[in-house]
């Protein structure tokens, strides 16, 4: 994973309420192990047709989408299975947070872990995301705050576990193996005693 520090983007606004992993990324696309390549079918059912043309009307074949890396979702986002899969869509597209009044509990637990920021704000925030669509935030991991164009500042939840991960850009295996000189010192106290 890349180290988050600080997310500065245009936004995507995709305003609808339970989101499921099967939306974000279809079962039937879930035939690797890695996570390259998820993204082409990001959202496949609403970005394509039955013959595989973008749906020109969907958000993410509009050209203000281009560049954007962060989402902004109505409510209970990341709902359904409990798939890996759909952070790994997510960021494979080019997301690096999204941003909602509710994400499902394993799909947070999920995003964080695969190196996508899930930014929890409140109702009003989050109405006035939706209704001014493109709109350039500042998403800081310093202070977990999201800035909005204006300069106001909201702050968001956020593990401090979860937070050093992603500024360091580990997941949490890559955590315990910096740790591997410390694991074996100790082990080696340990066997002496």
């Amino acid at each position: 994973m890349e180290p988050i520090k600080t997310i500065r983007s245009r936004t995507v606004v995709l305003p609808l309420e339970n989101i499921d992993t099967d939306q974000i990324i279809p079962a039937r696309f879930l035939r690797s192990t890695t996570r390259e390549g998820f993204g082409r079918n990001l959202f496949a059912d609403w970005r394509y047709d039955a013959s595989g043309a973008p749906k020109p009307d969907f958000v993410l074949n509009q050209p203000e989408a281009r560049g954007c890396t962060i989402l902004v979702a109505g409510r209970n986002f990341g709902c359904g299975s409990s798939r890996e899969h759909a952070p790994w869509a997510l960021t494979d597209y080019g997301f690096r947070a999204v941003v909602s009044t509710e994400f499902a509990d394993i799909f947070r637990n999920n995003a964080l872990k695969n190196g996508l920021v899930p930014v929890l704000v409140d109702e009003p925030t989050s109405r006035w995301l939706i209704e001014h669509p493109g709109a350039e935030i500042t998403i800081d991991l310093e202070t977990t705050s999201l800035a909005l164009p204006e300069g106001q500042r909201v702050s968001f939840p956020l593990e401090p576990f979860a937070r050093y991960c992603l500024m360091n850009g580990v997941d949490e295996l890559g955590f315990l193996l910096s740790k591997s000189a410390d694991i074996d010192a100790y082990e080696r106290r340990r066997a002496a005693v």
